[in-house]
């Protein structure tokens, strides 16, 4: 048997467990490939050369009757380039208004051209200018990604209750402001020396695996455990996925470069076609850390799979009438939180939590009481030290006939809300 000696690590990380920095995750400006569409009005800012920063406002009449997808509105410069504005009225496959920020000209532009923006969408309250919706985001539009913004800008439902203000008289006003900047050298940035840290490379559609290796590595406690594993010296990184973790993260500590994932998806038995499928990060996640368990039975890392992501809560079923309580302890690795309907994560965690009554057709059948009515629920014994939540932010449209997302809710609220109910730190 061989070890892979673990790099130096700094002696606050040699009794830290979870990492002191928070890592949020992004939220998410996404691309969309659209075809082109007619213009529809007027932009109050001229071309602007210093600084290229310029504000388009963007009036649409009859808003609630429009029929179309999507709509463009009208060209306008900024920086001496053409833009426009990209919205979806009815959502784009969501239940939210989608908008996005577009380069007009695209399709004309000379191979390998690229422009680099800061830009704001919003939409105007027309009653309390207070109240505007408002998101800001960055880009460096090219040939693949021509346009950038957002797929869940507000909820329909906001948009078209007329007492909210977004729709006056049927008419909607949307705002960009859009500056242009120098663009991001992608080729020649050194992200190891702005940053002391590199990335992972996407293979095609891996952008969830990268994230949660990533959110892995940042663990110093798993980074340490992962370097402890024995490996053979007849290992190879493709056919080991212990070995190829190892690799991939001593490539992330000590390599100049983005690092590629390849060796460890060829672990996995995956192929190319695997690559450009999109798996489920929740799934993936149970089946890495259960390989990574099993390797480590027998080492001096055994156990660090349950000491970092393993709680602990109690289902009960308990009789109202009678002195009758049935329960039962279990342990998880990950929650799975409602979002839909909740207005952020206590109330998620709140509903997880929810007391359910069993009477009528329902009652339980308690052991030498026959039928009873009860009441069933959860309780949290303890929390992980790093607290695993699977938002459940898809549910199936039957009218649209497709998956519908939800929301997002922040990071912050989570690591509040275990520390309020007794829990230890979570990431």
């Amino acid at each position: 048997m061989t070890l892979m000696t673990p790099p130096p690590i700094d002696p606050e990380e040699e009794e830290m467990l979870v990492p002191h920095s928070e890592f949020a995750a992004a939220e998410g400006p996404q691309p969309m490939e659209v075809a082109p569409a007619e213009a529809v009005n007027a932009v109050d800012a001229p071309v602007v050369d210093d600084p290229p920063t310029a504000r388009f406002t963007w009036t649409i009449e009859n808003f609630s009757r429009l029929t179309g997808k999507k709509l463009y509105s009208e060209v306008f410069f900024v920086g001496g380039y053409k833009w426009r504005v990209l919205i979806f009225p009815k959502g784009n496959n969501v239940d939210h208004l989608s908008m996005y920020l577009d380069v007009a000209d695209s399709t004309t532009l000379p191979y390998g051209w690229s422009r680099y923006a800061q830009f704001s969408l919003a939409v105007v309250n027309q009653i309390h200018s207070k109240f505007t919706m408002r998101k800001d985001t960055q880009h460096q539009f090219n040939a693949r990604e021509s346009d950038w913004g957002f797929t869940s800008f507000m909820p329909l439902s906001e948009l078209y209750d007329p007492s909210r203000g977004y729709l006056l008289n049927d008419t909607c006003v949307v705002e960009a402001e859009v500056a242009v900047r120098k663009v991001v050298d992608y080729w020649s940035h050194d992200s190891k020396k702005e940053t002391g840290y590199v990335g992972l490379k996407n293979q095609g559609a891996t952008c969830y695996m990268n994230s949660l290796l990533q959110t892995l590595y940042h663990i110093p406690y798993f980074r340490k455990a992962v370097y402890h594993m024995p490996t053979t010296e007849n290992d190879m990184p493709s056919g080991s996925i212990p070995l190829a973790l190892q690799s991939l993260f001593y490539k992330l500590q000590y390599s100049d470069t983005s690092v590629a994932t390849k060796e460890l998806t060829k672990s996995f038995g995956w192929d190319t076609y695997d690559s450009f499928m999109q798996h489920d990060v929740q799934e993936l996640n149970r089946v890495l850390c259960e390989k990574l368990e099993d390797k480590m039975k027998g080492t001096v890392v055994e156990g660090t799979i349950q000491q970092l992501f393993e709680g602990h809560h109690m289902n009960y079923i308990e009789c109202i009438n009678v002195d009758y309580k049935s329960t039962r302890k279990e342990s998880f690795y990950d929650l799975q939180l409602d979002v839909k309907g909740c207005r952020d994560v206590y109330a998620s965690f709140d509903k997880y939590v929810e007391v359910e009554r069993l009477e009528g057709d329902n009652k339980y059948h308690a052991e030498q009481h026959g039928l009873q009515d009860a009441k069933k629920g959860v309780l949290f014994i303890d929390f992980p030290p790093v607290l695993q939540l699977q938002l459940k932010r898809f549910e199936y449209d039957f009218m649209r006939d497709t998956m519908v997302k939800g929301v997002r809710w922040k990071r912050e609220g989570v690591v509040m809300y275990v520390r309020k109910n007794g829990g230890k730190k979570v990431t």
